[in-house]
């Protein structure tokens, strides 16, 4: 087993009410290289009860950042859909001449606060529109997963698409609120467009109350490392149970070992990132693995970045 320390290295870019859209925070980022530049997909908020995909460009050599694009990349879906409400990007892989961007859409309710389930918008033009796949999710409920599929991470390899996402495993009343769990189930795909979801655990939940979600992967050598989110059910927004960022790793995609304590990374002694670590995302740039992550209320600040040391 490796050893891994991520060498922190601050915030990268936070929200400043960009074009009167990224009011409030900017989490759950998508990096990719676009013609020489590294371009981030995150989700920022216009007002309290909407999220929305943008992206900024960062020159891949100094990170300094370029430019903002403060116009949403995808639209809210129709009334009744499943991202009437919210588009958060998850992860984005390039297909050929494509680029698919697998994206978390939300949709508020009644009983409990709301559903989440996995979309796709696919990009013929590198990146500067996207077009959605479907009106209707390509992660969905079913017999097996009753709550959410959202959040996904999507892998392909030897011609097979893989992908691990957050798969609601309940809710929880908790000091009179309900409170959603999840675990990572695993699905394939021949296509990338139409998944099989079998129900397969990909990483367990230790317990009932905790919650799982926006994995990442890399592989050295001939194993696979997988770092997601964890978090408790109680008191987590920037509390004792907030979001911590875990490991796993397995040599064939299917089995996995859990191994949090050795991912590399904690929350800092003060600052942004002092009560939480959340959503992890990991690009290679040149011969470094770069991860960008968010820190306490869940990317409210934006998000930082760390560089990984292996030993």
């Amino acid at each position: 087993m490796k050893k891994f320390s991520w060498r922190k290295k601050g915030l990268l870019f936070s929200p400043n009410g960009e074009g009167n859209m990224l009011n409030s925070h900017a989490q759950i980022m998508a990096p990719i290289i676009i013609e020489n530049k590294l371009r981030i997909f995150f989700s920022s908020r216009p007002n309290p009860r909407m999220t929305l995909p943008f992206y900024a460009d960062f020159d891949v050599n100094t990170f300094q950042l370029i430019n903002v694009n403060t116009k949403p990349i995808l639209e809210l879906g129709k009334a009744g859909t499943f991202d009437e409400h919210g588009i958060m990007p998850s992860c984005i892989v390039k297909n050929d001449d494509e680029l698919y961007l697998y994206y978390s859409g939300w949709q508020q309710s009644v009983g409990v606060p709301y559903n989440n389930y996995t979309g796709l918008a696919i990009s013929k033009d590198n990146g500067k529109t996207f077009k959605k796949y479907s009106s209707a999710p390509v992660l969905d409920r079913n017999g097996s997963e009753l709550y959410s599929a959202t959040s996904p991470f999507v892998l392909k390899e030897s011609d097979i698409w893989h992908t691990w996402y957050s798969s609601g495993t309940g809710w929880h009343k908790i000091n009179g609120k309900f409170e959603h769990t999840y675990d990572l189930k695993y699905a394939y795909s021949n296509d990338g467009k139409k998944w099989h979801q079998e129900g397969k655990i990909g990483i367990n939940n230790y317990n009932e109350f905790e919650a799982l979600c926006k994995p990442a992967i890399i592989k050295l050598d001939e194993t696979f490392y997988m770092w997601f989110s964890y978090r408790g059910s109680q008191g987590f927004r920037d509390g004792a149970e907030s979001y911590r960022i875990g490991l796993a790793y397995s040599n064939d995609l299917i089995n996995w070992k859990r191994e949090d304590k050795l991912s590399g990374i904690d929350v800092s002694k003060n600052g942004w990132d002092s009560m939480m670590v959340a959503y992890p995302s990991i690009i290679k740039i040149k011969d470094q693995y770069i991860m960008f992550y968010n820190g306490n209320s869940f990317g409210k600040d934006g998000f930082g970045y760390a560089i990984l040391d292996i030993n």
